[in-house]
């Protein structure tokens, strides 16, 4: 607009003078931005995109080939189109990127009228997480830099990574014993495949727990009482609370954590055990913008904030996978996990306060934490001695370190393992599944 107010006024000024040259010249200025004007918002107009990615959920290694297709749907050729394909700067930088590109997400071309052009690079998943892929922005415009459009073309794509699961090599699983077997302080639960006695029949026993043998034995109805059932799997607490992992072990602790937490959860599932997670971390797709795509940015740096995902979340609300049995159970989990980041909403004594409602008694609480404040063990004794089966894991890498806080455990009678690095998952979840207690 400022280059049609001053090339009116010269040409005013022109005119008054009886400047015939000048007069010429801002007749041509004024033709020549009319006709780009005109080109520039036709040739943003008549482009479009699609974009397709192979798959869509992937695991630490896969490798994602993303194909975008650009489509000028008019006869005038386009002179010239950038175009590029945004990720998430977060999922680029830092020590361990969460993804690395092989090929361009940035082009330039020049496209036929109905013509098309492809773009095509690879994304390779180094580490777990949800990543948004796209949107599309291009960038067109006269061919004097006189005018310029922006536009974002297409919707994004979101990529699952999920996390990695160490296995329980060379062991055999019909060999298991229950995860987390002890004494609980609450008999809600009966294993009907342990029968302790028989006793009299009691009006409302159903059919199935009537002992046939007894009764036909002693002429009157008897019913079979049972054991009462062990603790039986886990809800796995694992404690993302941002101010405990410290700046210079990113991401490597918080990574570690997640990695023990699916694996422990693997080696429940394929026990046949339930299991759940409980979270004060956040939530990835919380963070992705649900509205405002401006498709009429006036500007490439508008286009790429509107097209972002939200980098801050003020949610508090624990995220939670109700604890369970069921095929599906480990897939949630690890979709959980996969999304899961670093939030400084809630720390470890707020999340057991605000799921303790939630947390069976059947089955342990095995919380994973990088510290052990006072105030986080004496929460975890208060659990304990409301009759929770509580159990630690103790993500640190220093041996006195983790001799300072498992003392504060044993203190409160928590038995703590260590958490010192990959290799240290397999002990674990060995440990666990053969029932070993020292």
């Amino acid at each position: 607009m400022r280059w049609f107010v001053g090339a009116g006024l010269l040409l005013l000024v022109a005119l008054v003078f009886d400047l015939g040259l000048l007069a010429y010249a801002m007749y041509a200025l004024l033709g020549v931005m009319v006709v780009s004007r005109f080109l520039a918002r036709v040739w943003i107009e008549n482009l479009s995109a699609t974009r397709e990615c192979n798959r869509l959920a992937a695991s630490v290694g896969d490798t994602v080939a993303v194909v975008v297709t650009l489509q000028n749907r008019g006869a005038v050729p386009v002179a010239w189109v950038l175009s590029e394909d945004l990720l998430p700067h977060r999922a680029l930088t830092g020590n361990r990127p969460c993804l690395s590109v092989e090929g361009s997400r940035l082009h330039l071309a020049m496209i036929q009228g109905n013509g098309r052009k492809t773009l095509f690079y690879q994304l390779q998943c180094r580490r777990r997480g949800y990543h948004q892929i796209g949107p599309l922005v291009l960038e067109t415009g006269d061919l004097f830099g006189l005018y310029r459009r922006f536009r974002v073309a297409t919707e994004p794509h979101f990529l699952l990574v999920y996390p990695e699961v160490v296995p329980l090599e060379g062991f055999e699983i019909a060999s298991r014993r229950p995860i987390g077997e002890v004494r609980m302080a609450h008999r809600l639960y009966e294993d009907p495949t342990r029968i302790a006695g028989v006793r009299p029949y009691e009006a409302g026993d159903p059919l199935n727990r009537v002992h046939w043998r007894a009764t036909a034995r002693t002429g009157a109805l008897h019913s079979k009482i049972y054991e009462p059932s062990s603790v039986a799997g886990a809800t796995i607490v694992m404690d993302f609370f941002q101010p405990a992992y410290n700046p210079h072990h990113e991401p490597f602790r918080s990574e570690l954590a997640v990695t023990a937490a699916a694996s422990i959860a693997g080696a429940l599932y394929e026990m046949g055990q339930q299991v759940g997670l409980v979270t004060n971390g956040r939530d990835a797709a919380d963070r992705i913008r649900q509205e405002g795509w401006d498709f009429d940015a006036r500007s490439r740096s508008a286009a790429r904030k509107a097209a972002e995902m939200l980098p801050h979340s003020d949610r508090l609300e624990p995220v939670t996978v109700e604890t369970r049995r069921g095929p599906e159970q480990l897939m949630r989990i690890r979709e959980t996990l996969a999304r899961v980041e670093l939030s400084d909403g809630l720390n470890l004594t707020q999340l057991l306060d605000e799921t303790l409602s939630r947390l069976p008694r059947d089955a342990t609480v095995l919380v994973i934490l990088p510290e052990v404040t006072d105030e986080a063990a004496i929460a975890l004794g208060n659990l304990r001695r409301r009759g929770f089966a509580v159990s630690a894991i103790l993500n640190l890498y220093d041996e006195l370190d983790f001799a300072r806080a498992s003392g504060r455990l044993l203190a409160e009678g928590i038995e703590a393992r260590h958490l010192r690095d990959r290799d240290a998952i397999l002990t674990i979840c060995r440990r666990w599944a053969l029932g070993i207690t020292a």
